[in-house]
């Protein structure tokens, strides 16, 4: 039997990843992945919403496997330029901590000179990460209950958590 070992995809230094408990700016994201050569930037802004399945929410809590997840962004990055070679920026920033309902959880940003090619490389960004990132989320209920959901398991089941 041979071992194989796939060393850690390094990402560009034009690219941002980040997991952190401080509060995501769109400002911030945005000027990330902005870039003279761009046409286009692409942001995805995930937020806490009120309800899941009907039932009223107050706050999300999430928790993330920090070094494997880094490393999913990661290749996230080099995928995407691999489907789309024009792509100039990637920014993958995404909150751990308790959240409360309008916060901002997740920001994917894209850059690229096209628009066709930022907004489907953006949607692959947020797609991959929620299949594939170590990250759950405890969602407190209303009624004062939680339950902790992987975000994968969000999009296995066809819901859109």
């Amino acid at each position: 039997m041979t071992n194989t070992f796939t060393a850690p995809v390094k990402p560009k230094t034009e690219d941002s990843f980040a997991i952190t408990f401080a509060p995501l700016s769109l400002e911030e994201i945005y000027a990330k992945a902005n870039a003279p050569t761009n046409g286009a930037v692409v942001v995805m802004s995930g937020m806490v919403r009120n309800n899941t399945d009907g039932q009223s929410v107050v706050a999300l809590e999430y928790q993330a496997y920090e070094p494997m997840a880094m490393g999913v962004f990661y290749q996230i990055a080099a995928d995407i330029r691999k489907s789309w070679t024009d792509v100039n920026r990637v920014v993958i920033h995404h909150r751990i901590g308790r959240l409360q309902v309008g916060e901002i959880s997740v920001l994917v940003a894209v850059g690229c000179p096209h628009r066709g090619e930022a907004f489907e490389a953006c949607r692959y960004a947020i797609d991959t990460l929620k299949h594939n990132a170590p990250i759950w989320k405890k969602e407190h209920w209303e009624n004062g209950s939680s339950t902790w959901v992987s975000i994968g398991a969000c999009e296995q089941s066809g819901e859109n958590c």
